[in-house]
C-alpha cells in the first residue's frame, strides 16, 4: 500500500487532536520531519490486551502492503500483520502522569475473541501439568474467595490459554486479575510460559464487559 493510500479509503485508526499536536511537536524536532512517520505496532499481549508500541521511524521503511494512514500532515504506519489487531483503535494523549500520562492506544480489539477452543487440548505434557499445579495450588484457592476459577485450555509455543469461570466470567476486573495475578504466578513458576491469554467468552457472563467481535 503506497504512502498516499488510506487503507483503501478507510481510516483504520484515528488520533485525537491532543495526540496529533504532541506527535507533530516531536516530528518538528527531527532533521527531516517530512520523511518520518508514527508507527503503530503490536509487540505482544498481556492478559487479554494487545501490547501496542508507538515510535517515530522513517516513512520509507514501510513495506509495500503496510498501511500508511494520513491524518493531515501526519503519516501513521501500521504493519500488514497488525491490521485486524488495531482496527478502529484511537491514539490519544493524556496529560495526567498519575493515570499513565503520555501517548496511549485505546484499542477495542483483544486476543481472546479470535481464539476459540471448544475442548481442552492435550494437557498431558510436563509444562501443561506444571501450569495446572499452579492453578490448583495457588490461583484457584485465591480467586475462589470471589467465586472464581481458572482452567487451563491449551499450551502452545510458550503461551498458556486459560478459561475463567464462576465470578471471573464477565467480571470487569478479569483482565487485571489475569495480568497482575494469574499470569505472574504462572510465569514465575513455569519459565517455559512467556504469556497467558484469556479465551473466556465473557459475553455470556453475568456482567459481560467485552463487546462482540466486529465483523
Amino acid at each position: 500500500m503506497s504512502a498516499d493510500d488510506q487503507t483503501s479509503g478507510e481510516q483504520m485508526i484515528s488520533i485525537t487532536d491532543a495526540a496529533y499536536d504532541k506527535v507533530m511537536g516531536f516530528l518538528l524536532q527531527e532533521a527531516q520531519p517530512e520523511r518520518q512517520a508514527m508507527w503503530l505496532e503490536v509487540t505482544g499481549s498481556s492478559g487479554n490486551q494487545w501490547i501496542c508500541g508507538l515510535a517515530l521511524k522513517p516513512l520509507d521503511a514501510a513495506a509495500p502492503y503496510d498501511a500508511v494512514i494520513r491524518h493531515r500532515d501526519l503519516a501513521i504506519v501500521v504493519p500488514e500483520c497488525d491490521f485486524e489487531k488495531v482496527r478502529d483503535a484511537t491514539i490519544d494523549w493524556l496529560d495526567d502522569p498519575f493515570a499513565g500520562g503520555g501517548l496511549r492506544v485505546d484499542n477495542p480489539n483483544t486476543p481472546s475473541p479470535e481464539i476459540r477452543f471448544s475442548a481442552p487440548g492435550d494437557l498431558s505434557g510436563d509444562v501443561a501439568q506444571r501450569v495446572i499445579q499452579v492453578l490448583d495450588r495457588q490461583v484457584n484457592p485465591s480467586i475462589a474467595a470471589h467465586g472464581g476459577r481458572a482452567e487451563l485450555v491449551a499450551v502452545e509455543e510458550g503461551t498458556a490459554y486459560l478459561r475463567l469461570g464462576g465470578g471471573c466470567q464477565g467480571c470487569a476486573m478479569a483482565t487485571v486479575t489475569l495480568s497482575q495475578g494469574i499470569e505472574t504466578a504462572i510465569i514465575q513458576a513455569v519459565p517455559e510460559i512467556t504469556s497467558v491469554v484469556d479465551v473466556t467468552d465473557h459475553q455470556s457472563g453475568d456482567n459481560p464487559y467485552f463487546e462482540s467481535a466486529k465483523k
